[in-house]
């Protein structure tokens, strides 16, 4: 594979549409590599599905029209090399015959090891192009943690929290309880610090039920959020670009159930998507500002979707979280926010493929080892 991934009328590029993976977000993830795979313009790209499945093997499938499922059943079984000199994804049989050549990688991977930096740390030492966030980003994108601290520290405002280890929580359980309940009035929002799609988390409404929702969170992670819970609108915006990033009009969420949980996203219908938010022109440029600002504290590249909560008794905006992965189906706000922005969602892959190449030739400038001047290299091994 050449250095050179700009765009040639002669060739479409070959998009590897990353998906699958070991996080409770499996499913979620093979819907939207579909949606991503069939925004994909025909005329330019060659879409490449390759599929991880929940044990962490690598499949190819015979092309996009494969049922994505299917992939990872039967598909062929490869492996991606931390190599900028190997072929891009070399077969498991041995005999390295037929590796397969990708131009851009999309990760549409949700959660771990997918959305935290690890599969963009094997893409960067591939020497791969790759969509959205670099390795410091994604791993502060999907630490709730760490990114709250972040985002305070740029005055952004976050809802009251603390993080409390799944150490802690198992050996000392009622100092934690105690630690809780001397900072938050019930209820209290509990989720491991480490996931997305509301897997793992619970609205504790006493402590008879904080327990319970500690405990289901640490299955999931090794540090635990615990916040206050706000009543109030949840406001969502898309975010895009690398250095100079845009935001999208805002939208709402308004789940049937008391809260947007895992059922309420993926699994029932009822939750209403409002695009774009009923907010006055000043409420809306905040929110937006908020995302922008959201984004750079992160240090993120390509595509982000930043959660807030509007709360309705001070009227202030809390931001709640940043994606670094959003979601891609058919009822995705992030490209439905794009959309109703003026970004239909074949020209939004489009520019997040532009993106990707844009930020690996940047990355491609910086200097990472020096020059030693004649003689130099001999007096350092003496």
């Amino acid at each position: 594979m050449t250095n050179d991934h700009k765009r040639s009328n002669k060739k479409r590029l070959r998009i590897g549409v990353l998906f699958g993976g070991r996080s409770g977000e499996h499913e979620v993830s093979l819907a939207s590599a579909a949606s991503v795979i069939r925004g994909l313009d025909p005329e330019k790209y060659e879409p490449v599905p390759i599929g991880i499945n929940k044990d962490g093997h690598w499949f190819v499938g015979a092309g996009a029209q494969r049922i994505l499922s299917e992939v990872l059943k039967s598909g062929q079984r490869v492996m991606l090399p931390a190599d900028p000199n190997a072929a891009s994804l070399i077969p498991m049989d041995g005999t390295h015959s037929g590796s397969l050549m990708v131009d851009v990688v999309f990760p549409v991977l949700h959660g771990t090891f997918g959305e935290d930096g690890t599969v963009q740390g094997l893409l960067e030492l591939a020497g791969l192009p790759y969509v959205g966030a670099g390795v410091l980003g994604s791993a502060i994108g999907m630490d709730k943690d760490v990114q709250k601290r972040l985002c305070k520290e740029a005055r952004i405002p976050v809802v009251e929290w603390i993080a409390v280890a799944r150490a802690a929580w198992e050996k000392r359980p009622k100092e934690i309880t105690t630690a809780v309940e001397g900072r938050f009035d019930y209820p209290v929002f509990v989720k491991p610090a480490t996931l997305g799609s509301s897997v793992g988390m619970t609205k504790a409404h006493s402590r008879k039920e904080l327990g319970p929702a500690l405990d289901l969170a640490a299955e999931f992670a090794q540090k635990i959020i615990v916040e206050r819970a706000i009543k109030g609108r949840e406001i969502e915006v898309s975010v895009l670009g690398n250095d100079e990033p845009q935001a999208s009009i805002p939208g709402e969420i308004v789940p049937h159930r008391e809260y947007y949980d895992y059922a309420a996203k993926y699994l029932e219908q009822g939750t209403r998507l409002l695009i774009p938010a009923k907010l006055s022109p000043m409420q809306a440029k905040r929110f937006q500002e908020f995302a922008v600002r959201g984004f750079r504290a992160l240090e993120l590249a390509g595509m982000a979707r930043v959660d807030f909560f509007f709360e309705n008794r001070t009227g202030k905006m809390y931001l709640n979280e940043v994606n670094t992965i959003p979601g891609f189906t058919s009822i995705s706000m992030y490209p439905k926010l794009w959309e109703a922005s003026g970004i239909p969602f074949a020209k939004l892959i489009d520019r997040l493929i532009d993106l990707a190449l844009e930020q690996h030739r940047e990355k491609a400038r910086t200097k990472y080892a020096i020059e030693l001047p004649p003689g130099a290299a001999g007096a350092l091994e003496a």
